[in-house]
């Protein structure tokens, strides 16, 4: 009778000792602290950019980002990036690098508008 014990707590054991796999869709991790602003590309006029202030956050610690004092949360598996709850519930970024996002379209597709770190670590 003491052996199914045992045999639970062995198996405990290895649970706790087999390491952990990544999530489906890669790793998960937290954006650099900080404004970003978003743009699309420019036109035919010369300008480089044409900014979208409506669309700006601020990401802040513990995967969370605020926009104008409202705060939401967001989830980053490998180089997909969703705002998960909060005011921008449901937009969806590819991370092509540090501090640079791509909004993606409901395709999943990357879009126009993009959205860069512009000023690291304020909140």
């Amino acid at each position: 009778m003491l052996r199914l014990p045992f045999l639970a707590f062995a198996l405990a054991l290895a649970c706790a000792a087999a390491p952990v796999l990544g999530v489906p869709g890669g790793e998960i991790g937290t954006l650099p602290t900080g404004r970003y602003i978003c743009e699309r590309p420019g036109d035919i006029t010369g300008l480089v950019a044409v900014r979208v202030p409506e669309r700006d956050f601020r990401v802040l610690a513990s995967s969370s980002y605020a926009v104008s004092g409202k705060r939401g949360s967001y989830l980053l598996t490998g180089k997909r990036l969703v705002m998960t709850g909060g005011p921008f519930e449901g937009r969806a970024f590819e991370r092509t690098s540090v501090g640079y996002l791509r909004e993606l379209g409901p395709n999943g597709q990357p879009g126009d508008l993009r959205c860069v770190l512009t000023a690291r670590g304020m909140h």
